[in-house]
């Protein structure tokens, strides 16, 4: 309940509000932009800052290894579920969607549980970074195979989204993986993100007294803001995520649970801490809006965005600022505290 009373939260439950309302309330492209490397660069900053000062111990690398088998359980486990239920292609990006990160929901988390007094590590903004190419490049594989598997000699037939397909497959060319790896690591998100925790460790103690108004003072309004806007979002991609179908919306749902279950037995295993147990879960339950779907446009093309981006966005997202970060805090320290 404390969760949904934070300002944050109250402003991401308000833009969601005004969007159902069809208000014209609406934050400008460039801003929304600026709103978003700002907390990326803030967030490296602190990490940074952290990771000098813990430093790079077998603890934090256990965390780190617990992030990257995560990253390839969870688009694995996420199309064998729905590869027989949905077409193929649409599983694989679902897949490859829920098995990478959101940014926002990891942001919004590590202040969380900042605000509960637990101590995150920077490393976990390191795991966020590790956790996004693996589940794109497990999509690319598996839709390449998909490809590979259709008669070459098949007639074409344009489906409805005007998307040419063979015996029920697309006829996409194969993408290379190393091209989107590639992509993956040199996103502009992930260059700040790295390289803001690059100068955040670079600079040490003296760094962090220097960029406190900056990274610290500001962060949370600056969050507050975003949120606002990711809740007007959200109330319009809502439309595209009632339109699917039953099983959608019930692994849109019922899914990140099982993700996050499966994180925090993973933590129990390897007795992580309870702050990267929690981050684990958080990051392992999310679902990415952002990098994946713009990568997956041209890598996975037969594949529809608004099943992806509507499911994510639409159901995920909300789920997890509201409920799903408290709860997973919760049943973390429960635990392992």
């Amino acid at each position: 309940m404390q969760n949904l009373l934070d300002p944050a939260i109250l402003f991401f439950v308000f833009g969601v509000l005004a969007g159902a309302l069809r208000s014209n309330l609406e934050i400008p492209p460039a801003i929304a932009k600026f709103l978003s490397l700002y907390l990326l660069m803030a967030l490296g900053l602190k990490g940074g800052f952290a990771l000098a000062k813990s430093g790079l111990t077998p603890e934090i690398m256990v965390s780190l290894i617990a992030a990257m088998l995560m990253a390839f359980v969870v688009p694995v486990l996420g199309y064998a579920f729905l590869k027989n239920r949905i077409a193929r292609f649409d599983a694989a990006a679902v897949a490859a969607a829920y098995g990478s990160v959101s940014a926002v929901t990891f942001v919004t988390a590590v202040q969380t549980l900042e605000n509960s007094g637990l101590t995150v590590g920077g490393h976990m903004a390191v795991a966020m970074v590790l956790m996004e190419s693996p589940a794109i490049i497990v999509a690319v594989l598996l839709a390449n195979t998909l490809r590979a598997a259709a008669p070459a000699s098949a007639n074409l037939v344009i489906s409805a989204g005007g998307t040419a397909a063979v015996g029920g497959l697309s006829a996409g060319p194969s993408i290379s993986v190393g091209k989107i790896l590639h992509e993956s690591l040199t996103h502009g998100a992930h260059l700040l993100l790295l390289g803001s925790m690059l100068i955040g460790y670079l600079s040490g103690e003296a760094g962090k007294t220097t960029m406190q108004p900056f990274s610290g003072d500001l962060f949370k309004g600056m969050l507050a803001f975003f949120l606002l806007d990711m809740g007007l979002m959200v109330a319009r991609n809502f439309s595209d995520a009632r339109k699917a179908s039953p099983v959608l919306i019930g692994y849109a749902v019922l899914g990140p649970l099982v993700h996050a279950t499966l994180a925090l037995g993973l933590s129990w295993l390897l007795s992580l801490p309870v702050a990267d147990a929690a981050l684990l879960m958080v990051l392992s339950a999310s679902a990415s809006y952002i990098v994946v779907p713009a990568v997956l446009r041209y890598a996975i093309p037969e594949a529809n965005p608004a099943v992806y981006f509507g499911l994510s966005l639409g159901i995920t997202f909300p789920l997890n600022i509201l409920f799903g970060i408290p709860v997973y805090t919760a049943v973390a320290q429960q635990v392992l505290g």
